[in-house]
């Protein structure tokens, strides 16, 4: 269980390194980025480095959190934003640039409703799935 405003810090940092990514175009940037989204996602949100800043930088300013939320379904949409990372920096290195900047793009706009609005978009696709294959399993 994580608090839930940890998330949303990451995806405010986020947003503003995938805004940075697009304006100057610069795959080093995403590339780190998808590091970061590859250990939110194998290590878990609390152990990627926006994680820790939150815990041990932000956190402790905060008051507690009103509820915890399950863990699994932002590590899930880390990997997501890791494939859409990996595509953008190959995009951005090798080419066609223009995949690069639509996987930057798309990252973007997923972690902008994160930051902006609390919508984890790919939270939601991790609960459609599963909904999807449990009903599947019963049927």
């Amino acid at each position: 269980m994580v608090d839930p405003r940890g998330p949303r810090f990451a995806a405010a940092v986020t947003t503003v390194v995938l805004a940075v990514t697009i304006v100057t175009g610069n795959p080093w940037l995403l590339l780190a980025q998808t590091v970061v989204f590859l250990v939110g996602a194998v290590a878990g949100i609390r152990n990627a480095p926006y994680g820790l800043v939150f815990r041990y930088l932000v956190r402790p300013r905060l008051g507690p959190p009103a509820d915890l939320e399950d863990e699994t379904p932002p590590r899930f949409a880390q990997a997501v934003g890791a494939v859409f990372g990996v595509v953008g920096t190959v995009g951005l290195l090798a080419g066609p640039a223009a995949l690069g900047y639509s996987a930057a793009a798309l990252a973007f706009a997923a972690a902008f409703l994160n930051a902006a609005f609390g919508f984890c978009l790919g939270c939601q696709i991790y609960l459609v799935l599963r909904s999807a294959t449990v009903k599947g399993a019963r049927t």
